[in-house]
């Protein structure tokens, strides 16, 4: 089983004190929010987790305390750096600062566990196509050779998308043709493998791999071990990620994004996180009499069942 800690809010950066407690604790639960009475319990054991797959937009404070999971956990890293500032993403750190934090992680867990995400990728009459390309080349200059991969993917037009950023602009195929050309040629030029996210549309000829944030082939890559081929249909659509079962909530995350897709109800985001307890096994709340608690059935994706701890030194 893979466990996933960042689809639903960015637990990196805003609750790290609970995801240690929890994993000392060697159990978490996850309440569905589709039917809040049902809570899943899942054992934070090395034996029963294959993987746990982290995804932020700052590891700032993890670095510190990091090795207390990854020491007995394998750990998948994507982070999340953007053109974007204040006005679309007003609690990220600058992009110097994330490269920082990037580059630490790095020294910490090794290059192949970590993937840069530049994502999504969002036009306006600002975010204009050349700043993009800027932005992204001032970036990998300063990545390669910290990480695995990038990814990207552009934003899918939800209309919360657009009430949240009505100054978008609705990228056509041409426009899109030329922004992969351009950081596929930059992405070559810094020696970074860079792949789409949940695209229908194939940019191999333009040096851009058609695949996805956890697939089987860069999962089994990164942690040097081989994962069956399972399929799975993920949130967005055209999604080629292996299963995972995600811990966090929904509606609890302050970096504010303009484009988030987890934030549905922003007027909630205070009073759940005035619920929120560090040393509870819910993220947000406690178990109470009415719910329905069920221990997840957890299954390995490993083909021979086994993990193969990689040098952290194959890494650099």
């Amino acid at each position: 089983m893979i466990i996933n800690a960042g689809g639903r809010t960015d637990l990196v950066n805003y609750f790290s004190d609970w995801l240690f407690n929890r994993f000392e604790a060697g159990n978490v639960c996850s309440r569905n929010p589709f039917c809040p009475e049902q809570v899943i319990s899942y054992e934070l054991n090395p034996k029963l987790v294959d993987c746990v797959v982290f995804c932020s937009k700052n590891y700032e404070p993890f670095l510190k305390d990091f090795s207390r999971i990854y020491d007995n956990f394998n750990v998948f890293c994507h982070y999340t750096i953007t053109a974007y500032g204040k006005d679309i993403e007003p609690q990220v750190p600058d992009i110097d600062k994330s490269i920082s934090i990037l580059k630490n992680l790095s020294l910490k867990i090794g290059k192949q566990r970590i993937v840069w995400r530049y994502d999504p990728v969002i036009f306006t009459p600002y975010y204009s196509l050349e700043e993009h390309c800027r932005t992204f080349d001032y970036i990998s200059k300063h990545l390669s050779g910290y990480i695995n991969y990038a990814l990207f993917s552009f934003v899918d037009i939800y209309p919360r998308v657009i009430n949240g950023i009505p100054e978008i602009t609705i990228p056509d195929e041409e426009m899109k043709t030329e922004f992969c050309r351009r950081i596929g040629q930059t992405a070559k030029k810094n020696n970074i493998k860079i792949q789409t996210c949940a695209t229908v549309e194939s940019y191999e000829n333009l040096g851009i791999g058609l695949s996805g944030c956890v697939t089987a082939k860069a999962l089994g890559e990164a942690l040097n071990t081989e994962f069956k081929n399972v399929k799975h249909v993920g949130i967005r659509k055209n999604c080629r990620c292996l299963p995972m079962r995600d811990i966090g909530a929904y509606n609890t995350c302050m970096n504010g994004c303009k484009y988030c897709y987890a934030n549905t109800r922003p007027s909630e985001i205070l009073s759940n996180i005035a619920r929120h307890n560090p040393n509870s096994p819910l993220l947000i709340g406690e178990i109470e009499e009415r719910d329905t608690v069920k221990k997840a059935k957890q299954v390995s994706f490993l083909k021979n069942g086994t993990y193969n701890q990689p040098s952290l030194f194959s890494f650099q």
